[in-house]
């Protein structure tokens, strides 16, 4: 007996529309299966972690290769990123974004089909597998996130994480894409990233190698840990199966999407709750 389909409500689906590649005039074959279906099943193999090629075709979702060739299409337009930079905005205008402070971190995972971005594992006996980074803000809302191989050292992406948060609008003035601080435990710990992010206008918030920790954050630090629970929930990224880097990316970047909407539909649902009248 299969799970019940995630059902893209229609909130969700008014912003992912505009942002699909249009099909050519006089495709070549049958007529394709509608894009809204087509995510309903992306996101049911995202949920439940199900072999493309057992999608169940009563469900309506056309076949596991269809779902997988518009993932495909998808990711190539860009579609996915620039979901997540829209509910990004529309978090930051309605003041959910915490910009005071950064927190970055690394999770392991294994790489059971191998291909690019992977590597042995230095905490699953060097068996084949990845590594995600990611910076949040204050709040735990996903701004980046990296995948490379599991043996890349977490000093090395700090930079790339930083310079990889998207312009942010939604308030008066430019758009943000600096935090005012950079939370890091001690595998963060350079002296050329603290210098790099001094030029940047970011303060530094690592604990040094050798020295006590910084009191305190943990507790502020512990956004990250939350947020890697948010993105394991989604079993498809328990274990990475896809060969290909640029398709297991399209699955991080839709799971950071729903992570942001779901807090957008609660900041908005907390609003009208605390209303008055």
């Amino acid at each position: 007996m299969t799970n019940r389909p995630r059902i893209v409500d229609d909130d969700l689906w008014a912003r992912i529309e505009p942002l699909l590649p249009p099909w050519p005039d006089r495709a070549p074959g049958p007529n394709p299966v509608p894009d809204r279906r087509c995510l309903q099943g992306i996101l049911y193999v995202l949920h439940q972690d199900f072999a493309w090629q057992l999608l169940p075709p009563e469900m309506g979702f056309g076949s596991g290769q269809t779902c997988w060739r518009r993932m495909d299409r998808w990711q190539q337009a860009g579609v996915f990123d620039q979901l997540h930079r829209l509910l990004l905005v529309e978090l930051n205008a309605a003041g959910e974004l915490d910009w005071s402070r950064a927190c970055v971190d690394g999770s392991h995972l294994r790489a059971k089909m191998g291909g690019a971005a992977t590597g042995p594992s230095p905490v699953d006996r060097r068996k084949t597998g990845s590594k995600h980074h990611l910076i949040c803000d204050g709040k735990g809302t996903p701004l980046h996130i990296i995948t490379t191989a599991a043996n890349v050292n977490d000093i090395t992406q700090t930079l790339r994480l930083v310079d990889g948060i998207p312009p942010v609008a939604g308030r008066p003035g430019r758009p943000r894409r600096r935090p005012e601080s950079v939370l890091g435990d001690k595998a963060y710990d350079s002296r050329t990233v603290r210098r790099e992010l001094r030029h940047r206008r970011i303060l530094p918030v690592i604990s040094r190698k050798g020295s006590p920790n910084i009191k305190g954050l943990g507790k502020l630090r512990y956004v990250v840990e939350q947020t890697f629970a948010l993105l394991r929930q989604f079993k498809r990224l328990a274990v990475r199966w896809e060969r290909r880097v640029e398709l297991h990316d399209a699955f991080l970047a839709l799971a950071c999407s729903i992570i942001c909407w779901r807090r957008l539909k609660k900041a908005r649902s907390d609003r009208v709750t605390n209303s008055p009248g």
